[in-house]
């Protein structure tokens, strides 16, 4: 009862920031928001369009919207929920598009790290905090959490993980020092270059079946399909997608 009326709360308060009828309103995975940004500002600029952004970890935009939130488009961090929406109505299913890969990465804004080599420091166990995203509502965080187990590092990291509410929190715990690792996007270093300093980064690869293979959907209860259509067009476009590839990110198929 007292986690519906708190979901109840936050649907109730970002329909009163996403219920724009002159804006398209984007539900946007906090990894993507900088990129998201960059993104809807180049379209709004070419198409006249207005757009208003509202980022969050993926489950709990997901939980927002079968909860009524008046959202147009939803740009998640996996393809799951965004197929459950097309599966269940919500979202438009020719409407369902995988739009970007992301790419995981170990850091440490650790001086002491062992000769600043941080994979090494995550396997022999020499760090106290590792953060990384909360693996039930942020597909980062479930990456990360299957990286370690298929390393066997589970076991001995468990009890040290700082879990962060979505992957934006993580990065801030790690670059402000209250955990020794972070299991990250790539994005987040690409968009903090030259204002956080890292003593080490390494590129990791989550399991086949757990790679970030983030999908968009349009939401059927919009009033704005044209204009979310535009959008969706847009994001698969070469200028799109090179300020995709300029944050960090893969596009999917090439």
């Amino acid at each position: 009862m007292i986690q519906s009326v708190v979901l109840l709360l936050l649907v109730l308060s970002f329909s009163a920031a996403a219920d724009d009828g002159d804006s398209l309103s984007i539900a946007v995975a906090s990894n993507f928001r900088n990129t998201a940004e960059e993104i809807a500002d180049a379209f709004t600029i070419e198409t006249g369009v207005p757009t208003r952004l509202s980022t969050g970890s993926t489950g709990k935009l997901y939980a927002q919207i079968i909860n009524g939130a008046p959202y147009d488009v939803f740009l998640a961090a996996d393809m799951e929920r965004p197929r459950l929406l097309s599966e269940n109505g919500a979202g438009i299913e020719d409407a369902l598009q995988a739009y970007v890969d992301g790419k995981l990465v170990l850091m440490s804004a650790d001086p002491d790290i062992k000769e600043g080599n941080c994979l090494r420091a995550l396997i022999d166990g020499s760090y106290k905090r590792l953060a990384i995203a909360n693996p039930a509502t942020a597909p980062y965080g479930a990456a990360a959490k299957a990286y370690l187990q298929a390393a066997g590092l589970w076991g001995d990291a468990e009890s040290r993980i700082v879990m962060g509410e979505n992957i934006s929190q993580t990065f801030q715990f790690v670059a402000t020092g209250n955990a020794t690792l972070g299991i990250v996007s790539a994005s987040q270093l690409a968009a903090s270059s030259g204002r956080v300093r890292t003593s080490c980064r390494q590129a990791i690869d989550a399991p086949t079946d757990h790679a970030v293979h983030q999908g968009g959907i349009i939401l059927h209860r919009s009033k704005m399909h044209d204009e979310a259509r535009l959008f969706m067009k847009f994001l698969g476009s070469d200028a799109a997608r090179a300020v995709m590839i300029a944050h960090g990110y893969e596009i999917p198929g090439t």
